[in-house]
């Protein structure tokens, strides 16, 4: 039994090679991109276990975990010194 060539499956070929194409000219181009979401960088710091608790119970309140809330009050610190 002779199996038929699919003309479709050609096409499909083509255009994902097309398209993995763009995306390696686009992932090894020097040209600036669009503004994606950056990872996150892990950083460490030490502040009093009780100092810790008053931020743990202050970011819960406002419905953050300690994280997200240590992220929040940077930021806001950045733009309140940012203006001065």
């Amino acid at each position: 039994m002779a199996l038929k060539k699919n003309p479709n499956v050609e096409n499909e070929l083509v255009m994902d090679e097309s398209i993995s194409g763009q995306k390696a000219k686009e992932l090894f181009s020097n040209e600036p991109k669009k503004r994606k979401k950056e990872n996150k960088v892990l950083t460490t710091f030490s502040i009093e276990p009780s100092f810790k608790r008053e931020l743990e119970e202050l970011f819960q309140s406002m419905g953050l975990g300690w994280a997200a809330g240590i992220r929040f009050s940077l930021r806001e610190f950045a733009k309140k010194h940012a203006e001065d």
